[in-house]
């Protein structure tokens, strides 16, 4: 490996230097300040709940008194707080670190490392990033200690060497990877918001139980939804094992989604809801066809004139969970399935609600599709930015 990263911005061509983790600012460890723990307390405290696989603070709860405990814990912009240890033998929190963004916000508890990152040399948002970079991380992680909780000592640590550029070039950087992390949080807020939206749809444009009209409608419609069994709108077909099968382009489908493709489908022409037989079995889904599904997934085709993506509403509507009469893994039969109870209204009223639901859907695939992408891009460049 060079003293450079594969990928540069334009205009930087000098060797990165190796420093020490102790260059980067003046470190200080945090001591117990549970006693200082209060409903009332106006500091968030940082502790090892605090920390989490995506590097954002996670927010227990836990607030702080001002005290003499908590005056010289007080965090400012710009520093970092790095974990020291971990609850866990597998290493998925330990050595990573949180960039705070306000000063006078967060107070941090024991095992916790604060660096008052050097600003003239050092940018925090780039040391937060190149920290918190897998194989950098990695350096943190050789050195733990420990079995059922892993640990590491910051004296140890702190010896540790990093390759770093010039000021100018880790700003750039740290810009770079900020407005990606700020994508990320933009698609991954919209996708929740979409979520949001459409568990509250679903309770307003459904009727209650006991009612004939859902409280939300589409104008044009006044009649009284009708009384049904799941019988009278699906037709329930079971899935069957694939591996006599041989490859193909026809999607084999379980109750986690896609698993792999074949050459021969189940259903060749007609879409239905995948709902599981055993497992997962309150995460209904549509098939486009022509599918094949395994024995543990059945495929549930909508019965002429009832809207495919209205009746994967319906199902969505349903607490699957409480249909589970095993004593064992969850599941269902047909017969739990075809008993079930709901009103549905005419087709086009159905057709309707269906289009809408299946508009929110596509928002929901858009941003989670954009945070993926995102996510990938991140971690390409992590490993081709940072020596």
């Amino acid at each position: 490996m060079g003293n450079t990263p594969n990928i540069r911005f334009k205009g930087f061509t000098d060797d990165w230097e190796q420093r020490k983790l102790s260059e980067f600012g003046e470190a200080t460890g945090g001591t117990s300040i549970e006693s200082e723990f209060s409903a009332d307390g106006i500091y968030k405290v940082i502790s090892i709940g605090s920390y989490s696989e995506d590097n954002i603070y996670r927010d227990q709860g836990i607030r702080a008194v001002r005290s003499d405990k908590t005056i010289n814990r007080i965090l400012n912009k710009g520093d970092i707080t790095m974990i020291l240890n971990d609850k866990t033998a597998s290493g998925n929190i330990i050595g990573r670190v949180l960039l705070i963004e306000e000063s006078g916000v967060y107070v941090y508890n024991q095992r916790t490392e604060r660096i008052e990152v050097g600003c003239e040399n050092y940018n925090s948002q780039f040391i937060y990033t190149m920290l918190n970079a897998p194989e950098i991380r990695d350096k943190i992680i050789k050195q733990s200690q420990g079995n059922t909780q892993i640990y590491v000592n910051w004296t140890t640590v702190s010896q540790t060497d990093y390759l770093v550029p010039q000021i100018e070039e880790q700003i750039k950087i740290g810009e770079y990877f900020k407005s990606i992390d700020n994508l990320i949080t933009l698609h991954q807020r919209k996708c929740d918001e979409m979520k949001k939206m459409k568990k509250f749809m679903l309770q307003k444009m459904f009727p209650k139980n006991g009612q004939k009209n859902p409280e939300i409608r589409f104008d044009g419609f006044t009649d009284d939804w009708e009384q049904r069994k799941f019988s009278d709108v699906v037709e329930i077909g079971s899935g069957m094992d694939y591996k006599h099968l041989g490859e193909g382009d026809i999607p084999v489908y379980g109750t986690g989604g896609y698993m792999l493709s074949v050459d021969s489908a189940l259903s060749e022409e007609k879409d239905a809801i995948g709902i599981g037989r055993k497992g997962t079995i309150d995460k209904p889904y549509i098939l486009r066809a022509p599918f094949w599904t395994v024995d543990t997934l059945f495929y549930c085709i909508p019965k002429e004139n009832h809207d495919l993506d209205f009746i994967n509403c319906l199902f969505q509507t349903v607490d699957w969970k409480k249909k589970d009469e095993s004593t064992g893994v969850p599941s269902l039969s047909k017969v739990i399935i075809n008993n079930v109870e709901a009103v549905v209204p005419s087709f086009d009223e159905q057709k309707k609600i269906g289009e809408y639901f299946n508009n929110l859907d596509h928002l929901i695939t858009l941003h989670q599709r954009k945070v993926e992408n995102l996510k990938n891009l991140k971690k390409y460049m992590l490993q081709n930015m940072f020596v």
